[in-house]
């Protein structure tokens, strides 16, 4: 990879007009209104205030949007996303100006050469936490060390397709030359084929923060001579072929008024054709495509085409071997989403094979 890649981080807020500062004795409606009206409010004092306007705007839209289905749920997250995006905080010197804000490293990390910005609160929460996922790492269970995550970079919650994939891995008994990993994210994936004796894992992504992220952790180490990365679509520089595709996309079905992020929980409807057509090219005869999915678009009633099934269909490209499944784990009783689905929800690994002439 020979690109110089720009890191993916929040713009800074700039405001076209008159900023208001914020207030505990304003009345909570005009705050709404404000927010509503796309009005800035700028908290100043104390970093906790932004947390209490934050709490007022849910339970206003709480009153006014209702959350029972999938579909009602992602309706309430939009118009909390468009609102909570007046609520704004100033950066001098890399630090928060509020009192009692929290020390983020990203901030300097990512802005080197920026003293004296707006970012929205909702912006600086999410690069609040994901500085401590950075800083503290993570635990996976499939996994002997933890990930330190970069910014903006998808990094797995839930473990079920994971363990599915590993449990494969362990019962693989073909050649392990070479792989390719399409779409690596954090690199789980990849960091699993190269536990299990893969000598080399071709990686490819569109989201340069993961790219910079996992050169970052492998830095000089063994490590990053065995995995080998390229930023671009699907296979992107990757042509020749070999013995194992590993491709875990997205789940659901693309909506609008995305972050960059959400393209590691998205799809739209070119990708899988797209996908498909180039893998069946980049496979040895006796090598085999790894698709890790999940029925939650399906039981969601989000679509009603699953995508591998709908190219075994379609025939002429791949045969299937064998479509591993897996419950997924109880949602956690702390969660506040309705989740109730997660009863009928099960992870997906398709094992495909080349298509005979």
């Amino acid at each position: 990879m020979t690109t110089t890649l720009k890191v993916n981080k929040p713009n800074p807020f700039i405001p076209n007009e008159k900023v208001s500062f914020f207030a505990y004795e304003t009345d909570v409606e005009l705050n709404m209104k404000r927010l509503e009206a796309s009005k800035p409010i700028l908290i100043t004092e104390f970093y906790h205030q932004g947390l209490s306007l934050l709490k007022e705007l849910k339970q206003h839209l709480s009153k006014q949007l209702p959350k029972t289905s999938f579909q009602e749920q992602r309706a309430f997250r939009a118009a909390y996303r468009k609102r909570s995006n007046f609520i704004v905080m100033q950066v001098v010197n890399h630090q928060l100006v509020a009192k009692k804000s929290p020390s983020i490293g990203w901030l300097k990390k990512l802005y080197p050469d920026e003293d004296n910005f707006y970012l929205t609160f909702s912006q600086i929460q999410g690069l609040n936490s994901a500085w401590q996922w950075y800083k503290k790492g993570i635990s996976i269970p499939v996994l002997r060390n933890k990930i330190h995550p970069y910014y903006d970079t998808y990094f797995p919650t839930r473990f079920d397709h994971l363990i599915l994939f590993d449990n494969w891995l362990k019962r693989y008994t073909g050649p392990k030359k070479s792989a390719m990993d399409i779409g690596f994210g954090c690199g789980v994936l990849s960091l699993q084929m190269i536990q299990h004796g893969f000598q080399k894992v071709y990686g490819t992504e569109i989201n340069p923060n993961a790219i910079i992220g996992l050169k970052e952790a492998m830095g000089e180490t063994k490590l990053s001579r065995k995995i080998e990365l390229d930023f671009g679509h699907l296979f992107a520089k990757w042509e020749k072929p070999t013995e194992l595709i590993v491709f875990n996309p997205p789940w659901l079905p693309m909506s609008t008024d995305l972050g960059n992020i959400d393209e590691a929980i998205y799809y739209n409807e070119q990708l899988f054709p797209a996908f498909f057509e180039a893998a069946q090219h980049r496979l040895l005869p006796e090598g085999k495509l790894l698709f890790i999915f999940s029925n939650l678009a399906e039981i969601t009633n989000l679509t009603k085409e699953h995508p591998v099934k709908k190219e075994l269909a379609a025939g002429g490209k791949f045969v299937l071997e064998k479509c591993y499944q897996k419950k997924v784990k109880a949602a956690s009783k702390k969660t506040k989403r309705n989740a109730h689905w997660r009863s009928s929800e099960v992870v997906e690994l398709w094992v495909l094979t080349l298509a005979g002439d």
